[in-house]
């Protein structure tokens, strides 16, 4: 298997990583969009409990077309000087930004960017399926939140393997959970609320983008570690 891993900055290259189609033009809500997939609706969430300036960070954001119509909302409710929206993508295909938008898109790797800011709300929307260090994402977002900040993001834990290919299974889940995240498995999603610094006792190994369609039916990326300063 070792031959055949790949390092964050080569899967950046991958025809899968950079074809993925997942996230590109998914909505603010409506049929395809994010208030469907999450349940909620980010811009809401954001905005229900905030007594000041808010930021949401939507990592693998796709032409970041939910951000800007969170942004068209922002500014018809003349809100644009409390809300910050920032959305990051590894392939700039970004729809435009019109002028004097509350909306900023960055093309950058996620498992490489590092921001100026913390943020109240993260979200991750089928994005982790193209990431090689999915882990090390996590363990990096979770610092970015805010005391009270939300994390939610979309995970198959069988995508994450041991170098012998098996997945990590419930001892990875029980890794999670002692680092303060809550694992959906129906709904393969985790989540986190609260920034935390911690290290994920597990060291990438590499990626695989030959892994082949995940439960989405897309093509997707498996991740391989081992475990480190832990008994498994």
């Amino acid at each position: 298997m070792s031959d055949r891993l790949l390092s964050d900055e080569t899967l950046a290259g991958s025809a899968v990583v950079a074809n993925s189609a997942m996230n590109r033009e998914r909505q603010l809500a409506g049929p395809n969009s994010y208030t469907r997939d999450l349940g909620f609706n980010p811009l809401d969430r954001l905005l229900e409990t905030a007594d000041g300036p808010v930021a949401w960070l939507d990592l693998c954001c796709g032409q970041g077309r939910a951000l800007l119509q969170a942004g068209a909302e922002v500014t018809a409710r003349g809100l644009a000087g409390r809300v910050e929206l920032v959305g990051v993508d590894l392939v700039d295909y970004f729809d435009p930004v019109p002028p004097g938008s509350t909306v900023t898109l960055i093309c950058a790797a996620a498992a490489a960017w590092q921001p100026e800011r913390r943020f109240d709300l993260i979200t991750v929307v089928h994005g982790l399926h193209y990431v090689g260090d999915k882990l090390g994402v996590l363990a990096r977002a979770a610092s970015w939140l805010t005391a009270t900040g939300l994390l939610v993001a979309d995970l198959d834990l069988t995508s994450i393997r041991r170098a012998d290919g098996r997945p990590l299974g419930r001892t990875l889940t029980a890794r999670l959970t002692d680092a303060g995240f809550t694992y959906d498995g129906r709904r393969r999603r985790i989540t986190r609320v609260g920034r935390g610094e911690l290290t994920l006792p597990y060291t990438f190994l590499g990626a695989d983008d030959r892994a082949g369609p995940n439960y989405t039916g897309q093509p997707a990326v498996h991740s391989y570690y081992s475990p480190a300063a832990l008994r498994e």
